[in-house]
């Protein structure tokens, strides 16, 4: 297939190209590199020394044989350069990645909150309405997340997209309905993933698009098999308050010994995926495609379940590194159960990776080999959900800085 990945520069978009491109297909990535300069932004880089996009498809090629094809295009701003584009081009399949995919990063200002909206839901929309307007029949396969449907606890399994539910009709009978899982957004960036589910539950029943919504957990993990054929394909690897992800974070500060940074009690469960099951499970989607008609086709794509605080154990048994507990940027919950269905995927073949010694050991060394990169005034997380949080997270519990700690 000719298969577009949209934010193919990024943290899941760049293993998925190679993983795609591994397999044959013909891969076209686009991509405005905005992730790029949000690290400028944020004065931080990404623990893996990263290439250029065009350095990197270069090493692909070299190694490979496979060429990568890079276009400079912003989905958000670019509505009529992303048009023409599609139809000059017109993709088989297109997998949407180009969003900026961080909850901390949402919160941080007003400003950061419109430019996650800004971005986020009109390049889903802007690729949608392209699509339909070129009368382009591709299978469009979307990273969505595990937040849309929030983290309360409701003594119940959460299903794959859609719950069933009785309605009381005029007559007093009872009808059964399904819907949409209730969504429950806990930042403006999931608050943006819901408004996508929205939008696509209308272009898939108005207009035929053939769309598949992959609800993803916390990806950890930093190698998949094509990363490690050649060390400038690394993955980047985000290690700060705003975009590294909770286990990586743990990791990356067991290996240069700064206590795992659990915020509030650590009770919060959340839903894992190791990078090499995200892209083989892209794989499965895209090779699974809803027909023309059919209601958006909704997977969880995630492996296991884990508390915070049990995780930090685990990598404070393993490392010997200690625990610091500081109070919650976020307004969340301080406990939360969390059961989640994802048999669709185990039918397709999802042999799930799960959390082992080994490869937690790799990220670790990973990060001890890169550790002369790492900022560790950047490791603290510090972007707040309220203006008065924001005054409770300057320091910790022991009345120091936070960018103090360790």
């Amino acid at each position: 297939m000719k298969i577009a990945v949209l934010g193919g520069d990024g943290f899941v978009g760049w293993p998925t190209a190679l993983h795609l491109s591994a397999r044959d297909h013909e891969i076209h990535i686009v991509d405005n590199l905005s992730r790029r300069w949000i690290d400028t932004e944020l004065g931080v880089q990404s623990l893996t020394p990263m290439d250029s996009i065009q350095e990197r498809t270069r090493i692909w090629h070299a190694e490979t044989g496979r060429r990568i094809h890079f276009h400079l295009i912003d989905l958000a701003k670019d509505y009529d350069v992303l048009k023409n584009w599609l139809a000059e081009e017109r993709p088989d399949a297109v997998v949407h990645f180009a969003e900026q995919r961080a909850a901390p990063y949402s919160m941080k200002t007003d400003r950061h909150k419109n430019y996650t909206v800004n971005n986020n839901v009109n390049a889903t929309h802007n690729l949608l309405n392209a699509m339909v307007e070129i009368g382009l029949d591709a299978h469009l396969v979307h990273l969505g997340t595990m937040g849309v449907y929030g983290y309360s606890s409701v003594g119940a399994a959460i299903p794959e997209g859609y719950l069933p539910v009785g309605v009381e009709t005029l007559s007093g009978e009872t009808a059964s309905q399904e819907i949409l899982y209730p969504a429950n957004p806990g930042s403006i960036y999931h608050m943006t993933k819901c408004l996508d589910q929205l939008v696509f539950q209308f272009y898939a029943r108005n207009d035929g698009v053939r769309i598949t919504d992959l609800h993803q957990g916390i990806v950890w993990g930093t190698h998949t098999d094509e990363t490690r054929r050649h060390e400038q394909l690394v993955n980047r690897f985000d290690y700060d308050g705003d975009y590294g992800t909770v286990l990586n974070r743990f990791l990356i500060q067991a290996a240069i010994g700064h206590p795992l940074t659990v915020h509030g009690t650590g009770g919060q469960t959340r839903a894992f995926i190791h990078i090499q099951d995200s892209v083989r499970c892209v794989e499965l989607a895209l090779a699974n495609p809803p027909e023309a008609g059919d209601r958006v086709k909704i997977f969880n794509q995630m492996t296991e379940t884990h508390r915070v605080r049990d995780l930090a154990e685990m990598i404070a048994e393993m490392t010997g590194t200690k625990i610091a507990y500081l109070p919650n940027p976020r307004k969340e919950a301080a406990e939360n159960d969390l059961v989640v269905r994802n048999e669709q995927f185990r039918a397709l073949g999802l042999d799930p990776i799960t959390l082992e010694q080994g490869l937690m050991s790799e990220v670790v060394d990973v990060a001890r080999k890169y550790a002369y990169r790492i900022d560790r005034s950047r490791v603290p997380a510090v972007s707040a959900w309220t203006k008065e949080i924001a005054k409770t997270v300057e320091r910790d519990p022991e009345g120091k800085r936070l960018k103090s700690v360790g």
